[in-house]
């Protein structure tokens, strides 16, 4: 059920997530950079969802952080421009990766609950 008060908690977190993101690019440009953060960002979502419980704090930080801070719409920008061959490779690494990161995530927290 909404809350009247998430679009405020999805813009919070998202503003955060947007800086978090922005930092990464200017350490590290690029494909490499759009990789690691969604890599980072799914292992993150995984370990929040089997972390916390709270709805307001998932969707701060899950909808906001999380969603602003992961980009798909860079990711399929660059794997466009890298041409067939490494855009597969490309798409290969970010969804291999990434749903690594998820399940390690889910179990890194369900450790930690």
């Amino acid at each position: 059920m909404s809350h009247r008060l998430d679009p405020l908690l999805v813009a919070a977190g998202g503003f955060v997530g947007a800086i978090l993101r922005y930092g990464v690019d200017a350490v590290l440009p690029g494909v490499g950079g759009t990789l690691a953060v969604n890599v980072l960002g799914s292992f993150a979502l995984g370990a929040l969802l089997t972390v916390v419980t709270r709805p307001r704090v998932r969707v701060l930080l899950g909808t906001g952080l999380l969603s602003s801070f992961t980009t798909y719409s860079t990711f399929a920008v660059q794997t466009a421009a890298l041409g067939p061959t490494w855009g597969l490779a490309n798409v290969g690494a970010n969804y291999a990766l990434g749903f690594v990161a998820a399940v390690v995530g889910l179990s890194v927290g369900g450790r930690l609950r």
